[in-house]
């Protein structure tokens, strides 16, 4: 099941500032956020991070922490950050029921996917749905036999989540290509 041309290329536009303060186009990085499929056929691409809050962008230090993590990169969730992703799932794939210790959004760009969480229950997301996913165990799968789905996450850390005096921490279930969060 070939990705390449599956679904567009990932564009993106980071910007900067000149010496005179003039907002440009920063050319640090490729536009082009490169996708990489894992083991099961889901591509992730790591569009930007961010370490700290409030972010710097002094000196172009937000662009050093990315930087960084293009050669090192992280789990789901960026310990004191965010993470801007996107994911790429193929027809008839699911990926393993799994919980990160983050608020998440994830927005259904192309196709359509199932939210599953480990109620049982479900919901269909179509292009233009969100999800916020607040420490749940939950599963991403694309129902469709021919069309690829296309999502974008945004997660920030939580502490980890408490229900009844039980704390509940990152599962991922050996999510292929996916190493746990520092």
């Amino acid at each position: 099941m070939a990705h390449v041309g599956a679904l567009p290329k990932v564009q993106r536009y980071v910007t900067a500032h000149n010496a005179e303060g003039k907002a440009i186009f920063s050319n640090k990085f490729d536009e082009e956020s490169k996708m990489k499929p894992n083991d099961d056929g889901i591509a992730f691409a790591l569009s930007y991070t961010t370490k700290g809050f409030p972010v710097s962008m002094d000196n172009d230090e937000d662009l050093d922490v990315y930087g960084g993590f293009l050669n090192n990169a992280p789990g789901l969730v960026v310990s004191g950050g965010t993470v801007l992703r996107h994911v790429d799932i193929p027809p008839s794939t699911a990926c393993a029921m799994h919980r990160t210790v983050s608020l998440d959004y994830g927005a259904v760009i192309e196709g359509e996917v199932e939210l599953l969480l480990d109620s049982g229950e479900k919901r269909l997301m179509k292009r233009g749905d969100v999800a916020i996913q607040r420490g749940t165990m939950h599963q991403w799968i694309n129902p469709s036999k021919t069309e690829w789905t296309r999502m974008l996450f945004v997660l920030q850390p939580s502490k980890p989540l408490a229900i009844a005096g039980e704390a509940f921490g990152e599962e991922l279930a050996g999510m292929a290509g996916v190493k746990p969060s520092e």
